[in-house]
């Protein structure tokens, strides 16, 4: 049987699997061979994933990248990574302990993911992200994830072979609790990196930024941007999405800024999900805005 292609193995807010066309394409004008690939926002790596299943069923002589990297401030999320790079037969059989109960739900919320082991931390996580309300991974100020229980009709926690897939295309593969500048610090010619950072908020009611505790505020916003330019000048080709503000094209008005179509699968009001314009910021070629 062949084996499955990799794919996220959480859901994520913002994730990128249904604009991994747009984002693909441009990656292979900008490819020549990427000698390392860096993911400094994993959230759900659906592009790492994409271009990872290039590189396994070797459609070219060079796969993609030579390495990867993926790193994310969410510690929970990279302990999940790293339990199903290293372990993922003990990731399967924990999750095979779960079941769809609000009553359980509550109560794998409350522990402390702090003093678990990554296998343990990653099938908790993976856990609370097919059960919770809208697939939506948010903390408080005290780091605590706190989105309350789902209502879905059969949430699969346990996809064995999808688990399986993402494995095998996460191995060799760096991944790291850390600032996005620390992930791109080592970055030189001849290396791609994608950010999908925290979106500059649509509205006062839209900022789901609390991934992490501390957050993603102006200042981490304006730090990006100032990274985005250091990378061009190292000649680190680097490809950003955002949202499509007037501040956020402010923000990247020195680069070549692509407005594309983007689902808006998470809202409280139902009536207001759909598809909405979405900016992607690439650090090199011809500058300005393209609609």
């Amino acid at each position: 049987m062949q084996a499955l292609t990799p794919k996220p193995i959480v859901k994520w807010a913002g994730g990128k699997s249904r604009l991994l066309p747009e984002l693909q394409s441009r990656v292979r004008v900008a490819r020549g061979g990427i000698r390392t690939y860096a993911e400094p926002f994993a959230g759900g790596a659906a592009l790492f994933f994409a271009l990872a299943g290039e590189r396994l069923e070797g459609k070219r002589k060079r796969g993609p990248f030579e390495r990867a990297v993926l790193s994310d401030r969410n510690e929970d999320l990279v302990a999940c990574y790293r339990a199903v790079r290293d372990d993922v037969d003990s990731v399967i059989e924990a999750l095979g302990q779960y079941r769809y109960e609000a009553e359980l739900y509550y109560a794998t919320r409350d522990l402390d993911p702090s003093h678990m082991s990554d296998v343990e931390r990653g099938a908790r996580l993976i856990f609370l992200n097919r059960t919770c309300f809208n697939g939506l991974w948010r903390v408080n100020a005290s780091g605590k994830f706190n989105v309350p229980f789902g209502r879905h009709a059969n949430p699969r926690i346990l996809d064995k072979e999808r688990l399986e897939a993402a494995s095998r295309a996460l191995q060799g593969v760096d991944i790291e609790v850390g600032d996005f500048c620390e992930t791109t610090r080592p970055l030189g010619e001849g290396d791609f990196v994608y950010f999908d950072p925290p979106y500059v908020p649509v509205s006062e009611t839209a900022d789901f930024t609390s991934y992490a505790s501390g957050g993603f505020g102006p200042d981490d916003q304006a730090r990006l941007v100032a990274e985005f330019s250091a990378l061009r000048e190292r000649g680190v080709r680097a490809m950003l999405s955002n949202a499509d503000t007037e501040e956020t094209r402010a923000l990247y008005a020195d680069f070549a800024v692509h407005v594309v179509r983007a689902p808006r699968l998470i809202n409280r009001d139902a009536t207001k999900r759909g598809e909405t314009n979405e900016l992607l910021v690439l650090n090199w070629g011809r500058r300005g805005l393209f609609e």
